[in-house]
């Protein structure tokens, strides 16, 4: 598929979010926890953006490998750091043709930005060798914090319904387990990122592959 139409999300430079301030320490434990061997730590970033968690994530001694759809972000992340291997690309290609099967693939932050998630959740787990782990994160949604963002009147801005190559997909624990059951995953489970749980700002969705 052509990525040209999907390259609309902006960024500015090549520097970390609000978002990774919550998210990054729970990814770093989450990875760890794997316990995987020095020459084991690869890991694919499925949306690596511009470049800035790759960038987090070499400094810890991973070996990241990364697409994104956008041609702004990855024009950031080769000047900044030109010694990555961050390419164009979607979870639309065939990835797994190009880069090869990973012990690990992380997406943060993107599932609820594409337009087919069994496809990407296909392309997760063409990425993943047998018995891989996926670690993919997006907004958190539940009772209570829904109904506390009516209650406060922020539900239009939490939904995000003006801005262009914005959130179109909005997920909670059980759809989300569905869709990574549906493409062979097991083991699932969760962690919430940011606030108290049941306000969560994320969820990380970790899953392997059958």
């Amino acid at each position: 598929m052509d990525t040209a139409d999907l390259s609309g999300y902006r960024y500015a430079d090549s520097a970390l979010n609000h978002s990774h301030d919550y998210l990054l320490p729970a990814v770093f434990r989450l990875l760890d926890g794997l316990n995987l061997p020095a020459d084991q730590r690869r890991l694919f970033e499925l949306g690596c953006g511009n470049g800035s968690v790759a960038h987090e994530l070499t400094r810890h001694g991973w070996d990241v490998t990364g697409v994104d759809p956008s041609a702004e972000g990855i024009a950031h992340a080769q000047r900044q750091y030109p010694e990555l291997k961050l390419y164009a690309g979607s979870a639309y290609d065939d990835l797994a043709s190009r880069y090869g099967r990973f012990p690990v693939v992380l997406s943060l932050e993107v599932v609820e930005h594409v337009y087919f998630p069994r496809q990407y959740a296909a392309t997760v787990s063409s990425l993943l060798y047998g018995g891989g782990t996926a670690i993919l994160s997006t907004p958190y949604h539940g009772y209570w914090k829904n109904l506390a963002m009516a209650l406060t009147g922020k539900m239009d801005a939490h939904f995000t319904a003006l801005w262009d190559h914005g959130h179109i997909k909005f997920w909670s624990m059980n759809t989300l387990t569905a869709l990574l059951k549906e493409t062979g995953f097991c083991n699932i489970g969760f962690k919430r990122a940011g606030r108290i749980p049941a306000l969560a700002k994320s969820m990380i969705a970790v899953a392997r592959r059958s």
